[in-house]
Formats: structure tokens, C-alpha cells, sequence
């Protein structure tokens, strides 16, 4: 029957140490969270600059949904397209410096509807390794010949381009790997663009807000120009603090997208509410200067203290700091010790990431205090 080979897949995940578990928390989003009705310090959410629950987006969500309702009624093409969602497309394609920006639900769909809507069966895919699954997925979705290349290796990039007799060439790349924490060469992705006559989709989720003057991104952290063949995607629910997603672009390519890009156009429109609240939230990006230094405080803290231990960090500059523990178990058992000392950090293991490279993904905000951290510190230095 088909409930049993269910179940027993399910038990396998168990006995591998792979079955996920769902926790329902009874806080909003922030350092402190509560589940189950025990308080823990939380190390899990994207929540970089520590928007999520900040009084400004709440206010400006608040009055959205009383000036233009909480549902958008239809899809963007349709007559779900209000003002809200057309000033914040402004302000992004401003804050970007791309000519135009076009919205979607989440990152996911953003990814699953750009690829295939620029690429097909008789094209060609080249993507990083460790790229995210919604970038995977779209590849898979789009029919492309999908070529990967080695974790951030542009001289392998290069061979397997020169070898392509594709009609168009795609390179796809997350900016921030988010299990890693590393940053993508982006320089040298798009010098090879140009080169190989091919389009370049970075996915920024986890670099918009965070890095580069201002908190422009990735793209903005290396000063590259806003150039015709670069596609930047960037995702609002993590330090933008509330939900959805952009693709960033040429004028022509943006308006390609919103004639093929499936997720866009039969998928109801976002909540204008939302919008009114990223209007205000890209304001406080801008001024937040002091929310990206007290991050890079709070990085070099985690580093600094952890030193010394047996306890290996990945080489990130980043919100991300992934401690590699490697063995399934060994990463559930200290994440359990973890949360009896009243810490949540997530443990990730495959297959997010590669086999045997199983780890803790401590997750930093702004928000977090010098002591909520100390106290994660001791933890891990004491189970080393």
C-alpha cells in the first residue's frame, strides 16, 4: 500500500537523522521566541536587520491595509495591480539602479518564473553547485541543458561556456550562499557574461539589505554597473523584514518577464498592506548604517569567541555563520544541548547541504544583544 511505503520512507529520514520538524512559535519575529512555552534565544531567522517586528513596518502596514485593503483581488495583469505595488517597483528599480524592477510572491516563484521565461530546450544553463533549490528547480523547470560547475570556480565556468554551442548561454548563481555564507565572484561571473555572450541571474536573497553602501546588495558590495545582461533578483522577506520578492533589470528584459514569466502572471498579486510596508522598510534600509555595523559586530564577536575550539567556522563575512559538525547525529545531539541551554540554532543536514558536511547555521541580527550572543559563545565553547 502506498501509506506504508510512505511510512517507511518516513522512518528511514528518521533513523538517517534527516526527518525535519515544524515548531509553531507564540512570539513574533525576533531574538527571543517562544515555543512550546519555553523561552529561547533564536538563531535561526533571516531577519538580518531586525525589521520584522519593528514598530515603523507595522505602522506602515497597519495604514496600508486601512487606505487600500489587505487583498490585492487578482493577478498583477489582471486588476491586481495597485499603487502601492507600482511606487514600491519605482523605489526598487531607484535603490537598485536597474531601469526596472517587476514583483513576485516570494523568491521561488521569482526564480522559477526568470529562467524558464529566458531559456529552453535548446539553450544552456551553467549554475554553481551550491546554488539554492528554487535556482535548481527552475532549471529543471525551463528544459535547458543544465551544465554545474564547481563551487565558485570561474576557471571551470570558463572551459565549459567555451565549449557551448548553445543559442543562449545562462549563468546562475546565488550572491550569498546560504548555507556557506560566502559570497559568488561576481566581478568574474560578469566578465565572463560579457565574454561568452551570455546572461547572468544572481540571486541576492541573503546580500539585499545587508551588503553594499546602503544595503544595495551584492551588486553594490563589488560596485558593478547595472549592466544590460545582469538580472537581479532580491527577496523581501529577510532583511527587508516582511515578504515577497523582485527581479531587477534592462527595460526590455523586464518587460519580457512580465509577458512570460509564469509565477508572475497567474499568481494573485501580492498584499498591498505588504507593499505600504516595504515602502517604509526599503527607507529604513537606506538610513541603517548603524544596523549593518552592529551585524559586523556581532559576526566578529561569534568568530572571535569561537577561536581556538574544536569548532570549525566557514570563511563567511556574512549574517550566516555555518559551524561544520559534520556527522548527522553528532549535529542533532549538540543542537538538542543547545536548546536545553535555551538556544535555538538550527542543525542543517543533507540534503541541503553535501553529504558529511552537516552543521549548525547560526543566523545573526542586528537585534540580538552582546549578551544573547556571549551566552551562545559559552554554550559551544563548553560542548567543545
Amino acid at each position: 500500500m502506498i501509506w506504508d511505503e510512505l511510512q517507511s520512507e518516513l522512518d528511514a529520514l528518521q533513523a538517517a537523522g534527516l526527518r525535519r520538524k515544524r515548531r509553531t512559535l507564540d512570539l513574533p519575529c525576533g531574538p527571543q521566541a517562544r515555543v512550546d512555552g519555553r523561552s529561547l534565544v533564536s538563531f535561526c531567522s533571516n531577519d538580518y536587520l531586525g525589521l520584522a517586528n519593528d514598530p515603523v513596518l507595522i505602522e506602515a502596514a497597519c495604514a496600508g491595509a486601512r487606505n487600500w485593503g489587505v487583498g490585492s483581488g487578482a493577478s498583477h495583469l489582471v486588476s491586481g495591480h495597485l499603487t502601492p505595488h507600482a511606487t514600491l517597483e519605482q523605489k526598487l528599480a531607484e535603490f537598485t539602479g536597474f531601469a526596472r524592477t517587476l514583483l513576485f510572491s516570494t523568491g521561488y516563484m521569482a526564480n522559477l518564473g526568470i529562467v524558464p521565461a529566458l531559456v529552453g530546450r535548446k539553450d544552456a544553463v551553467f549554475a554553481d553547485r551550491l546554488n539554492h533549490a528554487s535556482l535548481i528547480d527552475a532549471v529543471q523547470l525551463s528544459r535547458a541543458d543544465s551544465q554545474r560547475y564547481p563551487h565558485a570556480d570561474l576557471a571551470a565556468l570558463e572551459r565549459l561556456l567555451a565549449a557551448s554551442s548553445a543559442g543562449r548561454k545562462l549563468i546562475l548563481s546565488d550572491a550569498v550562499f546560504s548555507m556557506d555564507g560566502n559570497l559568488a565572484p561576481l566581478p568574474g561571473l560578469l566578465e565572463l557574461a560579457e565574454r561568452f555572450d551570455a546572461w547572468l541571474l544572481i540571486d541576492d536573497a541573503h546580500g539585499f539589505g545587508v551588503l553594499g553602501a546602503q544595503g544595495r546588495g551584492t551588486i553594490a558590495h563589488f560596485r558593478l554597473p547595472a549592466a544590460r545582461r545582469l538580472l537581479y533578483m532580491g527577496t523581501l522577506g529577510k532583511a527587508a523584514g516582511a515578504a515577497g520578492a523582485f527581479v531587477a533589470g534592462d527595460a526590455t528584459v523586464i518587460d519580457w518577464l512580465e509577458q512570460r514569466a509564469r509565477t508572475y502572471i497567474f499568481t494573485t498579486a501580492g498584499s498591498p498592506a505588504t507593499a505600504c510596508a516595504l515602502l517604509a522598510s526599503l527607507e529604513l534600509i537606506a538610513a541603517g548604517d548603524e544596523r549593518r555595523s552592529r551585524l559586523g559586530q556581532l559576526i566578529a564577536q561569534l568568530r572571535d569567541g569561537l577561536a581556538g575550539t574544536r569548532w570549525r567556522l566557514l570563511p563567511s563575512p556574512t549574517a550566516i555563520q555555518p559551524v561544520i559538525i559534520g556527522d548527522n547525529h553528532e549535529t542533532l545531539r549538540i543542537a538538542s544541548a543547545l536548546h536545553e541551554r535555551g538556544l535555538w540554532v538550527p542543525a542543517i543536514r543533507p540534503p541541503t547541504v553535501p553529504g558529511g558536511t552537516a552543521r549548525l547555521r547560526v543566523s545573526l541580527s542586528a537585534s540580538h544583544s552582546d549578551e544573547q550572543l556571549a551566552q551562545l559563545v559559552d554554550a559551544l565553547r563548553d560542548l567543545a
